[in-house]
């Protein structure tokens, strides 16, 4: 069980936490260094050809053998080279039997097809997993604003926020201790938004974001324990 009290404030971590599994999933975590994967970069014959390596190593904080790495594992489960949105429900689904994920699988899947062309490309994959793990705090919480901003105008409201908060606790069902009033999400909201929206025009920006989770220590704290995954 998990107990959810305070998520209010730490419900922009949970992208990060969850995204370790779907790392999990695709067998990233464990992969071995070996000299098999050599040049599979250019080597692999898929429908979407990604971007050089020397490309890619520049523009995130991977090394060419850690992306060579992570290419085995996208590929394994991508082979097409892109990810469409039922294959980000489908593995989500698998990690939260007891819950509905779809939503939040939906979410991120927006968060991470930054061209907005419905699919994923190992591309997009690693740009953002760089910024997840690897990123500044200032650029996780840039990523995470990303994210509460669903219609993309620049602003956080109240109901973008319930939107995003609803669907990590239908996501994790069951899982919750204690077990959830239906009216729970929205008090957090309440309180999550009060919290950051500093002078109450009924909007959440991103300055406000940013300075409200910088100063608080748990989602500081919290933001580290992810910075060696892999």
């Amino acid at each position: 069980m998990m107990n959810f009290e305070g998520l209010e404030m730490i419900a922009v971590l949970v992208v990060v936490v969850v995204f370790v599994k779907v790392l999990d999933q695709f067998g990233l975590l464990e992969a071995s260094y070996d000299d098999s994967v050599e040049d599979e970069l250019e080597l692999s014959a898929v429908r979407h050809r990604p971007e050089a390596l020397e490309q890619l190593e520049a523009q995130t904080r991977f090394s060419r053998k850690e992306l060579q790495i992570l290419y085995r594992g996208f590929k394994n489960e991508c082979p097409s080279g892109v990810v469409n949105e039922d294959t980000f429900k489908e593995i989500y689904a698998q990690f939260f039997p007891q819950g509905d994920a779809s939503t939040y699988a939906h979410f991120l899947f927006n968060a991470f097809d930054t061209d907005h062309n419905d699919s994923v490309s190992f591309e997009d994959f690693v740009m953002g997993l760089s910024i997840l793990l690897r990123g500044t705090v200032q650029e996780k919480l840039n990523w995470a604003f990303n994210l509460y901003d669903i219609n993309k105008d620049g602003y956080i409201t109240k109901e973008e926020m319930f939107d995003i908060i609803k669907s990590i606790y239908d996501m994790m069902g069951k899982c919750t201790y204690p077990m959830l009033k239906e009216e729970t999400p929205r008090q957090h909201v309440e309180i999550f938004f009060q919290k950051m929206d500093k002078n109450r025009d009924g909007v959440v920006t991103i300055d406000e974001f940013i300075d409200c989770c910088q100063n608080d220590e748990n989602i500081m704290r919290s933001m580290q324990l992810f910075e060696n995954v892999i």
